[in-house]
């Protein structure tokens, strides 16, 4: 849990978690917001407030044990994402490889969870966005959040922005907490040993629902 502490230069290098989504009631709970519900999930379990405004995303920060960390959830709608991104790391100094971005994937089953040390966009604007406030560089993790496909011939812009029906909720839910537990052995142990970790257990659970429906 959080203890008082300073951000200050004999501390640990902080930790930056961006969640992406879409501001405002009328994309509350859809499939294009899980970033930020992750966001909001880790925050409420470690006791972090998410109560001011930096770089134009609603921000928290806190300890969790040893280690510093800052909470974003960027207010300036998905396609722009990167703007407050970019600025919140430039802003603290960070090396891409303290920032992890949470993101809506529609490549994986509804409710899976992949912890990436890096990669490419995907067709995801969010991404796109921070990929190139970052200059091109790709060089940082990422938390995907499986979300499925639209089924049939349905639009996929209408389907992220739909809501969940129960059953999909049930499995987003589900894995909001796997993913709160991923992230805190991810500050408890590093990247490399945690991703490998959690993506074991998440691909026999990707390999158990993958051909069910949501």
């Amino acid at each position: 849990m959080i203890t008082r502490r300073c951000f200050c230069s004999s501390a640990p290098r902080p930790w930056l978690f961006v969640g992406l989504g879409n501001p405002g009631d009328k994309y509350k709970g859809t499939r294009h917001n899980v970033g930020f519900e992750m966001i909001d999930a880790f925050a409420k379990a470690q006791g972090i407030e998410m109560n001011t405004l930096n770089c134009k995303a609603i921000f928290g920060q806190g300890f969790v044990g040893d280690a510093p960390l800052l909470l974003a959830k960027p207010q300036t709608y998905m396609n722009l994402s990167g703007e407050s991104t970019g600025a919140l790391a430039a802003y603290y100094k960070l090396p891409l490889n303290r920032v992890i971005v949470f993101h809506d994937d529609m490549d994986l089953p509804c409710g899976v969870l992949r912890l990436q040390d890096k990669g490419g966009h995907g067709s995801h604007n969010g991404l796109k966005s921070v990929i190139y406030h970052f200059r091109g560089n790709r060089e940082f993790a990422r938390l995907r959040i499986g979300i499925g496909k639209p089924p049939g011939q349905m639009d996929p812009k209408a389907f992220l922005l739909q809501k969940f029906n129960a059953s999909a909720r049930e499995r987003i839910d589900t894995a909001l907490q796997e993913g709160v537990e991923g992230l805190k052995l991810l500050l408890l142990k590093g990247l490399t040993e945690s991703a490998r970790r959690f993506n074991t257990e998440q691909k026999y659970k990707h390999i158990r629902l993958q051909t069910m429906p949501t």
